[in-house]
């Protein structure tokens, strides 16, 4: 089995606004990634197309596969909860130091812990795994990339930042031997 990973274009956000699960606008460069990411993908015969429901994950894999993409919420990128659409550097919760030392383990406000975040993503990618497919497409985002990546290279999750983030736009393949 093949699984696709593509993460996202880019976005018009501003650099070092948090964004988690908020909905954002794709950057003007739109156009021209979308083409470079289709490139990546051409002639690939998919049996899935699955994506997170984040308009800039769904937008991009829509735009390529049309009526074939399926959503799937576990997919979405970390929720950051009360942080979302802030500054980094401007949040003023009492718990964001906390979660700053232990970002794994802790919750940011109304929000998610990585382990919540590997915990859903470990749900979907075990399900994925035992799909009868040979090439699966996931569109998603960088944080679930990297859950991915550490799962199947047995990284813990404190060790997975060490590891090279997804650009945007950028394909994946993991091979799966059943």
């Amino acid at each position: 089995m093949e699984i696709y990973l593509i993460r996202h274009t880019k976005v018009n956000v501003e650099q070092g606004v948090c964004y988690g699960q908020k909905d954002v606008d794709l950057a003007e460069s739109y156009a021209e990634e979308l083409e470079a990411v289709k490139n990546q993908l051409k002639d690939i015969e998919f049996d899935l197309i699955v994506s997170s429901p984040l308009s800039r994950a769904k937008r991009l894999a829509s735009d390529i596969f049309g009526e074939q993409v399926i959503e799937d919420i576990r997919l979405m990128e970390l929720n950051f909860g009360d942080w979302e659409g802030k500054v980094w550097d401007e949040i003023k919760d009492p718990l964001f130091p906390v979660w700053m030392e232990d970002f794994v383990n802790k919750k940011c406000s109304n929000g998610e812990s990585f382990v919540m975040l590997r915990d859903r993503v470990l749900e979907f990618w075990n399900e994925i795994k035992l799909k009868d497919s040979k090439k699966i497409a996931i569109f998603t985002h960088s944080g679930v990339i990297r859950t991915i990546n550490a799962i199947e290279k047995d990284i813990k999750l404190e060790d997975s930042f060490n590891e090279p983030a997804a650009d945007f736009g950028e394909v994946t393949v993991i091979l799966i031997s059943k």
